[in-house]
């Protein structure tokens, strides 16, 4: 599987204005809540901000993968944003974020949660990727660039 199985194309925006962690984390919740007719935009929030009151998804390097639970989905879905300007997040290296992909898990899929979010570091501990991902114009070139990016069974 390749991590644009848990994309489309309303799930990718490339260079979208936002200002502060709270509205790109209410940003992609709009884009998760798109991929499941019963997910609700303010759960799927709920359950992104809970994860973040843990610590910050924040991954260094201008990157953070917010992920989440919820109850009621069957399948996990993703949505991938890069900012037009970088936000402040609480990253561990103190450095603000413009690349964010947010992952939504089924609450009981706990080995394919770890394999997404490892393959997702993979990715974007990788600075020629992220440098790619950062010079998208196009959301559909993002879309694309994804159908390269494999989840590997953690091993």
């Amino acid at each position: 599987m390749n991590i644009s199985a848990l994309l489309a194309p309303e799930r990718v925006a490339c260079h979208r204005e936002v200002r502060s962690k709270k509205k790109a984390l209410e940003t992609l919740s709009d884009m998760l809540a798109t991929a499941d007719a019963d997910l609700d935009r303010d759960e799927v929030f709920d359950s992104l901000l809970a994860r973040e009151r843990l610590g910050s998804t924040g991954m260094g390097h201008g990157v953070a993968i917010p992920h989440g639970r919820m109850q009621g989905l069957d399948h996990a879905v993703g949505a991938a944003l890069v900012l037009d300007a970088p936000v402040d997040y609480e990253a561990p290296d103190g450095k603000p974020v413009d690349v964010l992909f947010a992952l939504l898990v089924p609450e009981e899929s706990t080995q394919e949660h770890l394999q997404i979010l490892a393959s997702l570091a993979r990715v974007f501990s990788d600075p020629q990727k992220v440098e790619q991902i950062r010079a998208c114009r196009q959301d559909a070139d993002l879309l694309e660039m994804t159908g390269h990016w494999p989840v590997e069974d953690a091993a």
